[in-house]
């Protein structure tokens, strides 16, 4: 056969193989525009939740002491390490004694000699009472010379005595000790430098355990606290001396730290319109020597408000905006959509935000697929639990807390900082 005869095959050919291949592709599956789309519902968890606010804050030391020299010398010891801690009565440096023991020494013997002198007046004056009793064996004017000179003694003991308790105390003085127990800070002089009495700072001190947090209230939180007050759901600084509270630090999950509130300030700064409040938290040693807190720290605060409610949750993703208003989608027993709108309230530290109106706890909340449907269409329901989007995050994040272990388990309801005020749960 020759070549253009086996092309003309070939092409030929071809239409029929390509027919029959296209025989075997099977048409795309039609598909049912008139099926109603699949939503996913939850129930709203039930609960009990306690109001409560956080704040940014620093802490500071309960205790701080600036160390100076109470005589004038020169240092000759230093036997502290810098930044130890050290106790009540540890000595920190020693002043060159010497002078300061003569001088003692000199005020003991004036103290000794006086002691002899008024010996020798009570007896002087002893026998000029019994040489009175003869009569016109004394006279009157050396009678009370003699008791004169008897209480002149006495008061010369009494003044050198004074004198001693003078010359002791600068020589106590020249050993500086720490006036309590804390860190102490870095050596500002060295031995050999000449120090001024009640000038010359040494050293600092500052205390360690307990550790105060200082934060600000906000005056409209004021206003909630104190109508709090006035209805009887909340006590007061002064009445109790066990408000709780909570921290956190730089970089934690939730608020590890437990302390109680022990301080209000007596007025509002009114360039600020706030109050400054004070907590006081435990600081013991951890592993290694190392404590959890150090003063300068940031920190945050999560104060509680009120007394525990029960209240229903859902996940915050639930919760659609129609302009101002906050609403949510629910099934009903004909699985058709409900418009409702709802009262949101405080965002909970498992990611779910508490409703304050508009929910029963029976009702069936679309969490997935809003964007899907509209009020009165009828749709299929996935039933599943109420997630708690925050609960996978803090799994995550605990990871990475360092010290949050070494202390108190994080209170219930406790979250991540967030910038509203939201309700912690006692009861998780």
């Amino acid at each position: 056969m020759s070549y253009r005869a086996l092309v003309s095959l070939i092409l030929a050919i071809m239409p029929a193989l390509a027919a029959g291949a296209g025989c075997h592709k099977q048409a795309p599956a039609a598909t049912d525009t008139n099926q109603p789309p699949v939503v996913t519902v939850a129930k709203p968890i039930e609960r009990v939740v306690t109001d409560y606010v956080d704040f940014t804050g620093r802490t500071d030391a309960v205790a701080s002491v600036d160390v100076r020299a109470r005589v004038t010398g020169y240092i000759v010891q230093m036997p502290f390490k810098e930044g130890s801690e050290v106790k009540v009565g540890d000595l920190l440096f020693e002043i060159d004694p010497r002078p300061y023991q003569a001088q003692y020494d000199h005020s003991a013997a004036v103290v000794a000699n006086n002691e002899a002198s008024l010996k020798l007046a009570i007896a002087n004056n002893v026998r000029a009472r019994n040489l009175a009793r003869t009569p016109n064996a004394i006279s009157q004017q050396d009678l009370d010379t003699y008791q004169a000179t008897e209480e002149q003694a006495r008061a010369t003991l009494a003044d050198s005595q004074a004198q001693l308790e003078t010359a002791r105390l600068n020589l106590d003085w020249t050993r500086v000790t720490s006036p309590i127990n804390g860190q102490v800070s870095r050596y500002y002089l060295t031995i050999g430098n000449l120090v001024t009495q009640d000038q010359t700072l040494l050293t600092t001190v500052v205390a360690l355990d307990p550790i105060y947090a200082y934060f600000d209230i906000d005056e409209g939180t004021i206003l909630r606290v104190k109508k709090l007050i006035l209805a009887g759901k909340q006590s007061t600084v002064r009445e109790s001396d066990s408000i709780p509270i909570y921290m956190a630090l730089q970089g934690e999950h939730g608020f590890p730290y437990t302390g109680k509130l022990n301080f209000v300030n007596n007025r509002i700064d009114p360039t600020t319109g706030t109050i400054t409040v004070r907590a006081v938290f435990a600081n013991p040693i951890l592993a290694h020597g190392v404590r959890q807190f150090n003063a300068g720290m940031f920190v945050r605060v999560h104060l509680p408000l009120g007394q525990p409610t029960q209240a229903l949750l859902v996940a915050d993703q639930a919760i659609g905006t129609d302009q101002s208003l906050k609403f949510v989608y629910t099934v009903d027993e004909q699985n058709k959509v409900q418009y409702r709108r709802v009262t949101p309230g405080m965002l909970e530290s498992d990611g779910l935000r508490v409703v304050d109106e508009g929910l029963r706890p029976d009702d069936r909340v679309v969490i997935a697929g809003l964007q899907l449907i509209r009020p009165g269409q009828g749709v299929q329901v996935e039933e599943v639990p109420m997630p708690t989007p925050a609960a996978a995050g803090s799994q995550e994040s605990g990871a990475g807390s360092q010290g949050a272990a070494a202390n108190a388990s994080p209170p219930a309801g406790t979250a991540a900082p967030n910038p509203e005020s939201r309700r912690p749960n006692p009861a998780q």
